[in-house]
């Protein structure tokens, strides 16, 4: 009955049993993120502080919250307004109806976007240009899923990402030293990604019975807008919104303010430049609310999540446990079985219960056997591209909202390519140096 009461067996029993509904589809996401984490804390014997365990999750996840809910509804405004119309269109005339360029556009875009170290701007302007051609030529939307999650996670690793910065903080290296090595790693992903975009782009040729020799004959891929679409474009204030934007964006980079502000404030602006009338904002919000409402839910739900997770040491537990049971002769080898373990863990853990929980654990261990703890903050970021996999990041259901397809199927699709991606960046790293196989 002790064993059964064990931290780290609870804390893998819930996280099982969440996965497992989830992915069988048995209960929803926002149901199962609640209601598991509460029964299990109630085993636990954590019932008179579980109150105070999900209001302090919740109040974690408030700022992803709050920045989700304005930058949903400011990119929707942006795409009623008619902003991203040229873009589409210029998208169009380039990558045609043809699945191979349609597959490498929507990686390239993900890459170039994801330069401002922010995953969810990434996944709204990258599905906002790119899921139109997708409906029209009839491809799979799962497709823009895997690429986008994949391009986002490995530019998440530039020094400006959030993994890096916690990853180099959890071992006290510093941050260059951390991301300099893993550089040829990242590279190599990259390239990964753009043949698994031209897979993908072939499949999809071969499906949807395209050819080169046919293409033009087929009706162009135009815009969608029906008269309550082209009602609320803002053609004449294209400009502006495109400053407002860039503006925006540049925010973000430089660190102006914090993201939900920025958002917020930008927001308010393009609201009353576009649509001073408030029927019209009302409208437009409205059109919009379900998204806001779905997104943000998940998010307090993951922060119920992860608090009770947290606040029971059931997280802390399962990396003790799991360090307890390596023998010592696997001790040199831990850097290439970190970056292994990495996949797994941060798929079940957010990045701050891995990196400030795991990391550190994992690293005063391995510096016994002479490997060096900036080697441990490298290995621990491989697994990035199953990270953004992750049923307690926002990012996902972000997406699979927008592109309305489940989250289970998603994780489904894209998970063995994401795992693929992560061995390929580990696979170059270990050749380069970057992370020893073996301890010297």
């Amino acid at each position: 009955m002790t064993a059964l009461l064990d931290p780290a067996f609870l804390g893998a029993a819930m996280v099982l049993t969440f996965m497992t509904l989830i992915m069988t589809k048995r209960m929803s996401a926002i149901a199962a993120l609640l209601v598991i984490p509460i029964l299990f804390g109630l085993v636990a014997g954590a019932g008179p502080q579980l109150g105070e365990m999900i209001i302090k999750g919740v109040l974690q996840v408030a700022p992803t919250a709050l920045l989700l809910a304005f930058a949903v509804l400011y990119f929707a405004f942006m795409m009623d307004a008619g902003l991203f119309a040229p873009l589409v269109r210029r998208v169009l005339a380039l990558v045609g109806d043809d699945p191979v360029r349609i597959s490498l556009g929507t990686a390239a875009l993900a890459a170039i976007v994801s330069l401002d170290g922010d995953g969810t701007t990434t996944v709204l302007i990258v599905i906002t240009a790119f899921l139109p051609v997708y409906r029209r030529v009839g491809m799979n939307p799962l497709i823009l899923a895997t690429l986008l999650g994949l391009a986002n996670s490995l530019m998440n690793l530039l020094p400006w990402g959030g993994p890096s910065a916690r990853a180099a903080a959890a071992v006290q290296a510093d941050l260059g030293e951390v991301v300099g090595p893993l550089l040829p790693g990242l590279a190599a992903g990259l390239v990964a990604t753009f043949l698994l975009a031209w897979r993908f782009g072939l499949t999809e040729r071969r499906r949807l019975e395209w050819s080169p020799s046919v293409a033009g004959t087929r009706p162009p891929v135009l815009l969608e807008e029906d008269e309550a679409t082209l009602a609320a474009r803002r053609p004449k204030l294209f400009f502006f919104n495109l400053a407002l934007t860039g503006a925006l964006v540049a925010g973000m980079i430089l660190g102006l303010a914090p993201l939900p502000v920025l958002m917020m404030a930008a927001f308010a602006i393009a609201a009353t430049v576009n649509y001073p009338r408030l029927a019209d904002q009302k409208a437009r919000i409205g059109a919009h609310a379900d998204n806001v409402v779905q997104i943000v839910l998940l998010i307090f739900a993951a922060g119920a999540f992860t608090g009770i997770l947290n606040g029971t040491g059931m997280s802390d537990a399962m990396a003790s446990a799991a360090l307890s049971v390596l023998p010592p002769s696997v001790g040199p080898y831990l850097a290439p079985i970190t970056a292994l373990a990495s996949m797994p863990l941060t798929f079940l853990m957010s990045n701050d219960a891995y990196y400030f929980g795991v990391v550190p654990v994992v690293a005063k261990a391995a510096a016994v056997f002479g490997i060096d703890p900036t080697a441990i903050a490298r290995a621990s970021l491989i697994g990035q591209p199953v990270h953004a996999l992750s049923p307690l990041l926002a990012p996902i259901y972000l997406a699979c909202g927008l592109l309305k397809v489940d989250v289970a199927d998603a994780q489904r699709f894209s998970l063995k390519w994401a795992a693929l991606v992560c061995l390929v960046v580990l696979a170059v790293t270990l050749a380069t140096g970057g992370i020893p196989l073996r301890a010297e």
